[in-house]
This record gives structure tokens, C-alpha cells and sequence, in this order.
């Protein structure tokens, strides 16, 4: 899925939009991936200097990652929000630096039911796990909100 169906899916846009390309994706998983660049708008104040990807950008990017998942489980995504509801056990293991391909790997914990949806992320630059977490979020449709 290149960035143009991505968009489709997800209400963010660029600057905010921080996945490139989904790699791969099944009924309960999906891989994602975003190539950093020097010019990403967070690194000049993040930190001057000693450019470094905030770990929040990190979470973020996985919860985009899995929300193509949720997304493309239900007939017609414009028409639903996914909202974060939980971020747990989450660990940031290495810096992500300019020049990285962060792979994200997103799996559901188990069935998505009354609009909540469980998983795990898992983000990698080569093989070096670099962020994990646990995030749940709701799928909500957008005349209920």
C-alpha cells in the first residue's frame, strides 16, 4: 500500500502522516514502514544538533501502522475515527536516527469487538527492536462522535 492509498484510509496528513509504505497485512496483522529523513519538521527541535526521533513520534507512527489494520476491517474507513485508549508497557530500546527505516510490526491481541481493538507494536531499524508497546484504541463511526 504506497502513501497515496494510506491517506485514504487515515484522516492525518502530513505533518502528522508518519508511515510511508504498508509492506504487509493479513486479517491480524500488518507491517508498515517510515524512512527518516533529516528534513522531518520534529528534528529541529529534537534535539539541535543530535537529531534524535521522539519516542511519542515512535508510538505514534506504530499506532498509524495498526490503525490501517482496524481501518480495513470495516466496509468504508472514512467513515470512522480511531482514538487511542491505552498505551502499555511500552519501551524505547534504541535512539532512531536521520538515514533510519523504521519497520513497524503491529499484531492484534485479540478479535477486535464493540469497537476496541488490542495490539502489539513492535518497531525495528534492521534487526535492533527499537519501541514496543501495547496500545488499544476504539473505532468509532463519525456521526456518533
Amino acid at each position: 500500500m504506497d502513501i497515496h492509498k494510506i491517506m485514504s484510509i487515515l484522516p492525518h496528513r502530513p505533518p502528522f502522516l508518519f508511515i510511508d509504505r504498508i509492506i504487509e497485512m493479513s486479517e491480524s496483522h500488518v507491517v508498515g514502514m517510515k524512512n527518516v529523513t533529516m528534513n522531518e519538521p520534529f528534528f529541529m527541535g529534537h534535539f539541535p544538533g543530535n537529531p534524535v526521533m521522539p519516542g511519542v513520534m515512535q508510538v505514534e507512527a506504530m499506532a498509524q501502522t495498526g490503525g490501517i489494520l482496524v481501518l480495513s476491517s470495516v466496509e468504508v474507513p472514512e467513515n470512522y475515527w480511531t482514538y487511542f485508549l491505552g498505551i502499555e508497557s511500552c519501551k524505547f530500546r534504541k535512539m532512531v536516527l536521520p538515514g533510519d527505516t523504521i519497520v513497524f510490526k503491529c499484531e492484534l491481541l485479540a478479535p477486535i469487538r464493540r469497537g476496541i481493538a488490542k495490539m502489539k507494536g513492535e518497531a525495528y531499524v534492521g534487526n535492533t527492536l527499537v519501541c514496543e508497546a501495547i496500545m488499544t484504541a476504539s473505532i468509532t463511526r463519525k456521526e456518533l462522535c
